[in-house]
């Protein structure tokens, strides 16, 4: 086959992060220019390929589901596991998943190299690299609907929290220039879109190789013209300096929403988990945002039944939530994942244990995000639509991140509209009337 994908169709299937999503989509692009027909996962394809996350087990098992059901539908497909899980565990899938061919972190973006031909391998070739010698930063960004873009502006991570195993598969911290990712983002508004959403392992480091920092970025990229917003994804909490949130609250671009990870309400558990901040840190940061931008949405991580967290630990968690002005928690149950250095400490939660926890938690992140919309009723916004449609409505979201839903209106596609948030829907979203 050599390198030509002609009359070849390729599928792509993305687990975890918005940053693998970026990922895949630049991958996405290279099949494309080599002459490859890029068809839904769901699509019959000459090959299939898994681009992984290894964040939780429950990432892993989906892999592994993902790749049993293409040999179902289709057994004579070649089939390429690249990414974190494959870096982590590459003799694990080689050996007991059937796959073809496996690629580490490096050398997922050199797919194209290692496609001599599309036969089945009867042993599946399997190409990572020594994490720790890895310096190259691989560009990415998104292409969905011109919608919005994920540009990519840093990997790695040189935090050593103890439950988690990202720099093992992804490495130390780095990241390009602010000058190329300038020419990036001018790419992406060229295409059309509107919104560029800012993704990392950890952003907020940004510039640790290139003596810049985040700061410097997100000031660079607002002058980037038609881009019109800016987001900014997870970033952590000590590195959320009082320069970065005083200047989103007066930038015209930069949208009112944050997502912080706080993984726990319990400094005791915290210090465990080997996390740079205490809960106060936490609860200052969150105070600082909603001093100067009142109605912004505040995102919050966190990790429930971390080993050695008792009820009483855990009550401290909730509480410190239930009193935190934050807009809604991403609740995730603790998984042991093997290498770090949390799956050798004792006393372990019962996993009954950690569902009902979860399930509390859950409970009050959706309250939290009722308290939150129905805060905003009344309001004027401006919102940017998205091209999907269901059941005659199109969707979109304002810019401190309430998504919206109306009947469906094809010339709104992609575009900036001012609206009045005027009722909850049935669904859960906010009813709009347009301006």
């Amino acid at each position: 086959m050599g390198n030509s994908g002609e009359n070849k169709k390729v599928a792509f299937h993305t687990l975890g992060c918005k940053l693998n999503f970026s990922e895949t989509s630049t991958i996405s692009r290279s099949f494309k220019s080599k002459g490859f027909d890029v068809v839904g996962f769901n699509s019959e394809a000459d090959i299939y390929v898994i681009n992984t996350c290894s964040v939780t087990e429950q990432a892993d098992k989906k892999c592994r589901q993902a790749v049993a059901k293409i040999q179902n539908k289709n057994p004579k497909a070649f089939i390429a596991v690249v990414g974190c899980y494959a870096q982590l565990k590459p003799n694990e899938i080689a050996e007991k998943l059937g796959v073809d061919l496996v690629l580490g972190t490096k050398e997922k973006f050199n797919i194209l190299e290692h496609l001599n031909n599309l036969q089945k391998k009867e042993i599946p070739e399997v190409y990572t690299c020594e994490i720790e010698k890895v310096y190259q930063f691989d560009s990415s960004h998104s292409e969905a609907d011109r919608t919005r873009s994920f540009l990519k502006v840093q990997d790695g991570c040189d935090y050593s929290c103890s439950y988690c195993t990202i720099p093992l598969a992804r490495g130390k911290s780095r990241n390009k220039r602010t000058s190329d990712l300038v020419k990036e983002a001018k790419l992406i508004a060229e295409s059309g879109t509107k919104e560029i959403i800012l993704t990392g392992v950890n952003i907020g480091d940004f510039g640790k190789s290139t003596n810049e920092s985040f700061f410097d970025l997100i000031k660079a990229l607002e002058d980037v013209k038609g881009i019109e917003r800016i987001r900014i994804s997870s970033i952590e909490p000590n590195l959320l300096k009082d320069e970065i949130i005083e200047h989103v609250a007066k930038s015209e671009k930069i949208q009112h929403h944050f997502h912080i990870p706080l993984q726990s309400g319990c400094n005791k558990i915290l210090v465990k988990m080997q996390r740079r901040y205490n809960k106060e840190l936490f609860k200052s940061r969150v105070d600082k945002i909603k001093s100067l931008i009142p109605k912004a949405f505040i995102g919050v991580d966190v990790i429930v039944g971390f080993p050695g967290e008792t009820e009483e630990d855990y009550k401290e968690t909730y509480l410190f939530l239930n009193n935190l002005d934050a807009s809604f928690f991403h609740v995730f149950s603790y998984s042991e994942r093997p290498n770090t250095k949390s799956a050798s400490f004792q006393n372990k939660v019962p996993k009954n244990i950690i569902a009902k926890r979860s399930k509390e938690l859950q409970e009050l992140a959706n309250n939290k995000q009722l308290k939150f919309y129905n805060q905003n009723i009344g309001y004027e916004a401006e919102v940017l639509f998205e091209s999907y449609k269901r059941n005659k409505l199109m969707f979109g979201f304002t810019g401190n991140y309430i998504k919206v839903e109306t009947p469906y209106n094809k010339s709104l596609v992609g575009k900036i509209q001012k609206v009045t948030l005027t009722s909850l829907s049935d669904n859960g979203n906010l009813n709009v009337k347009m301006r």
